[in-house]
């Protein structure tokens, strides 16, 4: 690697710790769940973030975009939304001559930062308007393809409790998503300084710490950093170690899985790896960062068959049982 390259890669350092930072100014804990957002951002990928309600996954989103000077739309899907309503429509306006013309009126996804608050509660329909734009940030509306905006990022939450007037999403759309965040419960201290936070007089706001153009050299300059032909093979074999027909498959594999995850997985694993080993201080990555990353990347990929379900097997325990059976070297 070049030392113009090294001095670039500790500049991003610098950016994505004071981004970081701000970020933790708001947030009490949830260093994890910080670091697999930024993940998402630096990777160009979206973010499914799951938990109960109030862990804070929409103060998290919402606090990432006061630290970016980037637009942002939040989306409350419910179980009435229409596509429509996501990527906008054409209306009928008069115009000065005294006639009429159809005007196309763009939707909340026309933002570089969505969030996607509660997806499941909406119809496959209207979930299915968020496909094209998701994985080809643009949208079609009228016969006619409209480009988004650049970044564009969509972070999704869910309610795992719930599951009364859901609707689950589909494989495709799932696939869609870089990561899986789950969020867990604060522990005793990280409360306290919650409640100290949120039951006071004061409100806090994170400062302003990126821009978009920023943003995108900083996109760019990751995906540039080079990865060893035996890290690539070895991030071929924990994904295709996913499939219960693989040679490398644990018995949990075997016995539960009905399907494992798709060539996007093992995509996301590399691109994660690269953005975690800049966030851990070195300039490239190596197999403790695409383990660290398998989870979040593969958890919402890889799917139960009919026993697993009924016998409540857990995919994390699954995939920990891949991690452990392929060789690092």
């Amino acid at each position: 690697m070049s030392a113009a390259m090294q001095a670039h890669l500790r500049a991003l350092q610098s950016d994505l710790q004071d981004l970081k930072e701000a970020i933790q100014e708001v947030i009490v804990g949830q260093d994890e769940i910080i670091r697999g957002v930024l993940i998402c951002l630096l990777s160009g990928g979206h973010g499914l973030l799951e938990g109960v309600p109030g862990l804070g996954k929409t103060l998290l989103i919402r606090t990432l975009t006061q630290a970016l000077e980037l637009s942002f739309s939040r989306i409350q899907f419910t179980p009435d939304l229409m596509p429509a309503d996501i990527v906008g429509t054409s209306v009928l306006v008069d115009d000065d001559a005294g006639g009429r013309s159809l005007v196309y009126q763009a939707g909340p996804i026309f933002s570089h930062i969505v969030l996607a608050d509660e997806i499941n509660r909406a119809t496959p329909k209207t979930q299915s308007a968020l496909l094209e734009a998701m994985a080809e940030a643009q949208v079609t509306v009228a016969g006619k393809t409209r480009a988004l905006p650049q970044p564009f990022l969509v972070l999704a939450t869910q309610n795992p409790l719930e599951m009364e007037g859901t609707y689950p999403l589909p494989e495709a759309q799932l696939d869609r998503f870089l990561f899986k965040i789950n969020l867990r419960f604060p522990d005793e201290d990280d409360l306290v300084k919650i409640l100290e936070r949120t039951t006071g007089s004061a409100t806090q706001s994170a400062r302003k710490v990126l821009g978009g153009a920023r943003l995108l050299e900083m996109r760019q300059l990751l995906r540039s950093i080079p990865v060893t032909p035996s890290l690539t093979r070895y991030v071929a074999r924990v994904l295709r170690a996913t499939h219960p027909d693989d040679s490398n498959a644990s018995d949990l594999v075997r016995r539960y899985v009905r399907f494992g995850g798709s060539p996007r997985g093992a995509q996301s694993m590399l691109l994660a790896a690269r953005v975690r080993a800049v966030m851990e201080g070195r300039m490239s990555p190596g197999t403790v960062d695409v383990r660290a990353v398998a989870l979040p990347a593969l958890r919402h990929r890889v799917i139960l068959n009919f026993e697993g379900e009924a016998e409540g097997i857990q995919i994390d325990d699954v995939l920990n049982e891949v991690l452990a059976k392929i060789p690092e070297d």
